[in-house]
Formats: structure tokens, sequence, C-alpha cells
């Protein structure tokens, strides 16, 4: 028989559960220690970054390189731009593998170079956080004296060969014309304005030897760069060739002996150098390497040129005796990235170098004997520099035929043996080009990790002729650089040594807009997506990237004002179709970029969520077009790494 229970009974049988949740509960477990988020940083919708992780990863994140700066025509000394703390500082070498003395001491990066014969005065630039406004300053005893005005855009341009005087360019006047200016850095009430610009790309390249003249280039786009007389004392103009021909000019020295030397693409694809004459401007060519010649010196005494050869993406050294036209290669030193060449007056050459296996550094060349001194011994965490990979190049065709490649770098297969994951690194620009240089923290990926890096080159890439470099120009053309990716992606998945289920894919800059670009188009091809810096919206960038920028950007992406362009604008804009981004990405912004503003981040991550997909958000209150402080660098290196650790590995 049913009996009914007792209240008691009821109050007893509903009390039992109220008790044991009122029992004290077990404690929960700690979380475990995580990476301090710099102060500079927020980070949105981001896990963690577990600090055991740091230690694997810390002597990845130790390396430093040194730059060539110049030299001290008193001392012989070596001026040199290495990083000791958070920034990259001036330092001086008195003698090769010497002591590296900081000169400066500044909370953002310091660039700089002494004036050439007298290295009386060192003139250096710096921007606060990022924001690409140089201000020109003197540096003596670890301070530096303001040249300009504080407020606008400045960049140092060229010394005059006596070392007297500077030529700078400014947006004083009006925020967005680059006018030139003429300035003894000994007083700077002397500075005068001697040319009124219209555009962003002016700039005074070289002075005549009497210092009467200044030769100017106006930079239009990577393919068209006019060269200009501009007598100082009357400010006339006189262009030097003809400037609606579509020609560019990548350097201009002026010899002992007045001849005026060039590296153009003046009647050929590639970059050549040679001789240009001051009143047709005509040019005479000199070399007849069958790659771009990017960069070159004079000796002090007229008899020799150094220049180096882009070759694939590697640099190779050349000797030019001017008067028998004999070459001489320089075959001692590896593949690898040259910058900064500079005769000193008694002849010996400096310059920086780096290569898969040695961070950058500062060497000289003595032309007489040959011989290469090493002059700095950058640190790389401890670790061997020698066991680093280095690439080979990979190449297909794309969708119309044309030939595209990249570098491939494969992890050891002895230790990492069977197919390994890959991430794609696209270089920005789009007028540049990935190289075979020190691959600095990414090693860690390749060596620790097993995960291979393929950095391809596509349409729009320099260093493969001006042909190459056009075939993106415009809204209309610039989704067919997305298919060459696409198309050398599939070459690299192709590879027995990659595993094409785990292929992921970053970019900053222009290879930020890449990277949107795939990850709406290709995302059947990667797993996931980090863009760096980018561009989401072709149009919205357009209208708020730097005024100093706007006419150079839109040569080469198209004019958002036409209503033809604008609509194709919008229609290739990966904000356009964020819709079909299924893949979780990762996006990292400085809020200081004059380039490409950060709003092009908040919009692309701000729908990315609204759609219901995942988006990681790393900004910098202190960083403009990427990272250059070393604790917003490793913050950022380390999230990347627990975010391909996720999405790539699996783990």
């Amino acid at each position: 028989m049913l009996r009914s229970m007792s209240l008691g009974a009821l109050l007893a049988a509903t009390a039992m559960p109220l008790a044991a949740q009122e029992a004290p509960a077990a404690p929960a477990p700690a979380p475990a220690p995580a990476v301090p988020i710099p102060a500079a940083l927020t980070a949105e919708e981001m896990p963690a970054i577990p600090l055991a992780l740091v230690d694997d990863v810390r002597p990845y994140l130790e390396s430093r390189g040194a730059g060539f700066a110049g030299w001290d025509p008193n001392t012989r000394a070596v001026l040199i731009s290495t990083r000791f703390a958070n920034v990259s500082q001036l330092h001086r070498v008195a003698m090769p593998m010497g002591a590296r003395t900081q000169i400066s001491f500044e909370a953002e990066t310091v660039r700089g170079s002494y004036a050439p014969k007298k290295g009386d005065v060192i003139v250096v630039s710096k921007d606060r956080g990022g924001d690409e406004y140089f201000q020109l300053h003197t540096l003596k005893d670890g301070r530096l004296t303001l040249l300009t005005d504080g407020k606008s855009r400045n960049e140092i341009n060229a010394w005059s060969h006596d070392g007297s005087l500077i030529g700078f360019s400014s947006t004083r006047r009006n925020g967005a014309d680059a006018d030139l200016y003429v300035m003894d850095p000994r007083d700077p009430a002397s500075s005068r304005l001697v040319w009124e610009s219209k555009g962003g790309g002016w700039a005074i390249v070289a002075f005549s030897n009497d210092n009467k003249a200044a030769f100017v280039a106006d930079y239009r786009s990577v393919e068209d760069v006019d060269i200009y007389r501009l007598d100082l004392a009357t400010g006339s103009m006189t262009p030097m060739g003809d400037p609606k021909a579509k020609v560019s000019y990548s350097g201009l020295e002026v010899a002992p002996d007045g001849t005026l030397w060039v590296t153009t693409d003046r009647d050929s694809d590639f970059q050549r150098l040679g001789k240009l004459d001051p009143v047709t401007g005509a040019f005479t060519p000199v070399t007849k390497e069958a790659w771009d010649v990017d960069g070159f010196d004079i000796s002090d005494d007229g008899k020799t040129i150094v220049y180096e050869v882009n070759e694939a993406g590697s640099d190779r050294m050349r000797l030019l005796d001017v008067a028998s036209g004999k070459v001489t290669t320089i075959d001692a030193l590896p593949a690898g990235q040259i910058g900064g060449l500079q005769f000193a007056p008694w002849g010996e050459i400096g310059f920086s170098f780096s290569s898969a296996k040695s961070a950058a550094d500062v060497w000289s060349l003595d032309p007489k004997t040959m011989k290469l001194t090493r002059w700095t011994q950058s640190e790389t965490g401890g670790l061997d520099a020698g066991v680093n990979v280095e690439p080979r190049i990979v190449t297909t065709k794309s969708f119309d035929g044309l030939e595209v490649s990249g570098l491939l770098y494969l992890p050891d297969p002895a230790k990492f043996p069977g197919k390994r994951p890959l991430i794609v690194d696209v270089h920005g620009g789009p007028e540049g080009q990935s190289t075979a240089g020190f691959m600095g923290g990414d090693n860690y990926y390749l060596n620790e990790l097993g995960v291979g890096i393929f950095l391809p080159n596509v349409r729009g890439s320099t260093g493969y002729g001006k042909r190459f470099v056009s075939l993106d120009n415009g809204p209309f053309k610039r989704e067919d650089s997305v298919k060459d990716m696409a198309a050398l992606i599939d070459a690299v998945r192709a590879d027995p040594a990659v595993d094409s289920a785990k292929v992921g894919l970053t970019g900053g800059s222009y290879g930020g807009y890449m990277c949107y670009a795939a990850a709406v188009q290709l995302k059947e091809k990667l797993t996931a997506t980090t863009c760096i810096v980018a561009i989401s919206n072709f149009v919205s960038f357009l209208e708020n990237t730097n005024p100093y920028r706007q006419d150079l950007r839109r040569v080469e992406y198209g004019d958002e004002r036409d209503p033809k362009q604008r609509a194709k604008l919008t229609e290739i804009s990966p904000l356009t179709r964020v819709g079909e981004i299924t893949k979780p990405m990762f996006v990292i912004t400085g809020a200081n970029d004059p380039r490409v503003p950060k709003s092009e981040a908040d919009q692309m991550v701000a729908a990315i969520r609204k759609n219901g997909g995942e988006a990681w958000h790393l900004v910098a209150a202190d960083e403009g077009h990427g990272f250059r402080k070393k604790a917003n660098a490793d913050y950022a290196f380390l999230a990347q790494l627990v975010f391909w650790e996720k999405y790539l590995l699996g783990e």
C-alpha cells in the first residue's frame, strides 16, 4: 500500500542535496604559470602563454644582428646598429672583433651615420612608437639635439661628399608632400627649403662635388623613378632624361671626376650599373649581369666601384676597375645577404652580411689584397648556427604559364623523418623579395619542432625583372598574385617531405593582404592563418593610409576615387568575402601604424567574430608597421607559436 511521505521526511529528503552542495568543494587546480603580457600589448580572445614554453624557446629569441652604419673617418672605427636591450641603438667598434661600445641610449630605435670626410658629427633619425614621423638629431655624449620641427615626417636623404651638408625631405609644409631641404647639421638655423614638391616620393640622392647642385629622385613607383638636377642657388630643377618615360633608378653616385653612376632598368628588364649623361640623360651601361645590380659605392679616388648582384635572392659582390672595365667576383662569401656597401677614405669596403648559418654581422674587404675581415660576431643565444638548414629553390608554372618560385626550408630528415608540417610566409611590399638570409627565431620551428618554412615570390616581387614586378599592378591584376600563391602552395604540398594536411600561412603588410586572401580563397589547402599589419579592404586602406603615401599606393593598387576601380577594389578585398573564412586566424597589429592603419585589423577581426569565427588579436600600443621592441616581439613570437601548436600541429 502506498503511504504518503510525512512533511519531515520530505524536508529531510530535499535537504540532502543541499547539504551536499554546502560541503567544502575540492580546490580547483592552480592555473599553470603564464608569461606576463607586456604593458603595451592587448591580447584579445587569446589563451595565456605557458611560462614553461619560454625556457625551450629563449635561446632562439636571444639572437641579435649587427648592421654596418658607416666608417668613422678620424679613428677608422665602424659605426654599427645592434640591440642589447629593447631596441636597436648605435655602437662603435674600434677594431675588428673589438668591444661594441654603445653611444645612443633611446627608448626608440635610432639610425644614423657620421659626416663623411669630417667625422665630427653624427646625424640620426628617430620616431615615436613606430609612427614613422622621424625627427633628425645630432648625437653627442649620449644625448640628442633636435634638428627638425618635432612634428612633421623627416627622412635623411644624403650627405655631401665633404660632410658639410645633409639633404633631407620633410612634410612640414602641408603634412603630405615631401619637400626638399638642405642643412649644415652643426647649425640647425641653416636649414633651408630648396624645393617644394608635389607627392611623397621626393628625395635628394646626391650632391655635386662643389655642393652647388643636388641630384634628386622622384619615386613614383617601383617602375617609375625620375632623376633631376637641382641648382641649389636658383632652385632650378632640370630633368635628366624624359620624365614621361617609365624608367626606374635605384641608385646614383657622383664620382670624384663628376661622372654620374647609376643603377637603372633603362632599356633592360634588369637593373644595370652604368653612366648617366647629366645633360642629355643618356645612359651607358657598364655591367653585363643577368640579374639586378642592387647597390654600389665608388672609392674616394674614383678608381674602383663595388657592387652587389641579386642572384635569385642571394647577393654576390663584384669589384669593377673603372679604367679597364675588369670585373672581379668575390667568391669567399657564401650565399647570403649583403647591405650597406661603403668605401672608407683609405680604401677599405665596409658592409653587412648574413646567411642561413650566420646572423647579420659587419665585415670589411680590402680590395687590394682581397682580404675579408669580420668586425662583429653577433650572439645567437648560445646556439650553433652551423646546424641551421639552407633553402632550396622551388619553381612552378602559374595559371597563365608564368614561372614563379620560392625558397623552401625543410628540417633535417635524420632528426625529423617523414612528412613534415609547413608554414608559408609571404613577404610584404608587394615590391619586395624573400631572400636567403638568417631565419632568426624561425629556426626554432625548423630545428626543434620539425616544421618547414616556405617563402614564395609571386608576381609583383622585385628581383626578377621589371616585367615581373609589373604583372600585379592595379585592381584588375591583383588577384593574379593570389593565383601564383595557390600554384606555389600546391607545388610544395606535393613535395614528398611535406605533410599536405598540415600547412599554415602567414604574412605581413601586403603579405598580410595575401594572408587574408588565402584565408578566403585557399582555405581548403590551409589549417589556419596568421595575418600581421594587414590590408583587409583596399578602399578603406587607401583612404586612411598616411597622406604622404596615398598617391604612391594608388599607382600600385588602384585609385579608389575612380568608380570603376573602386568597385573592383571592393570586390577583391578580403573583407568583402569575410563570410567565407572558416579556419582560425591570428591578427597582429601596431596601433601607431601609419601605413596600414589599425582600423584595417579591427574591421576584419570584428567581422570574423560576428560570423562566429575564431580570431585572436594582439595589439601593441607603442608599435607601428611591425614590432621593433624586443619585449613585444618576443611575446608575439610565443603567441604565434601557441597558435601554430594548436592549429598546425594539433597539440
